[in-house]
């Protein structure tokens, strides 16, 4: 296996959960069904945090040079993300950081480098770049260009990501033990995803398998 054919089995093995992500409800299950402009920001703006937060805890524990410099460089996106996100609120959210929801807490108990990148590099921004099209398709039904310009950049520098995760597990697999591991840690990040969507849609009686 390499790089390109994990992120390709990975969308396949997940094709219904990232396709049901991509959907209008996962905005009704990320604001608790508020839909007002102000909350999808601060959702959004919420996700982007907890991100930041996670790549940095990887880098002062990654003891990969390759790695570490990889959850760097997102950490470092993530918190430009969340900044240019905030930038729009009218009441920037102040206090403590938001507490992680399951996908990052899951993420933040991954200790082994090639399942930090797959799952982190390759699972994560697969499901993200879904939910982000939903942000995107929330503000061209708002008829603000300004923050529908906003997500396209991010959720195109979010695509970006699982190519670079695989080049870097390329970099890291030494066997077909490690891809395995790998592609295992990026499908469960998109399960957790999807569980954490599909849990709160439930709990307020929606059911999150499209109407056909």
């Amino acid at each position: 296996m390499d790089g390109s054919e994990l992120v390709e089995a990975v969308r396949a093995a997940k094709a219904t959960e990232l396709e049901r992500l991509g959907k209008e409800k996962s905005l009704i299950a990320a604001t608790e069904a508020d839909l007002s402009a102000g909350a999808v920001l601060r959702s959004a703006a919420a996700s982007e945090r907890r991100a930041q937060r996670t790549f940095e805890a990887w880098a002062e524990t990654e003891p990969n040079d390759a790695a570490r410099a990889a959850f760097e460089r997102i950490a470092a996106t993530e918190a430009d993300h969340y900044d240019r996100v905030a930038a729009r609120l009218e009441d920037p959210p102040a206090g403590p950081d938001p507490e992680p929801d399951p996908l990052h807490a899951s993420l933040r108990e991954v200790e082994r480098t090639v399942e930090r990148v797959g799952a982190g590099l390759v699972g994560r921004p697969l499901a993200s770049e879904r939910t982000l099209l939903q942000v995107v398709n929330f503000f061209v039904n708002e008829a603000d260009s300004t923050a529908a310009d906003l997500f396209r950049d991010l959720r195109e520098e979010t695509r970006e990501l699982p190519a670079d995760g695989a080049a870097l597990l390329e970099e890291l697999c030494s066997g077909e033990d490690e891809w395995v591991l790998a592609r295992k840690a990026a499908e469960d990040a998109v399960q957790v995803a999807y569980d954490d969507y599909a849990e709160s849609l439930q709990e307020m009686g929606l059911d999150p398998k499209p109407v056909c």
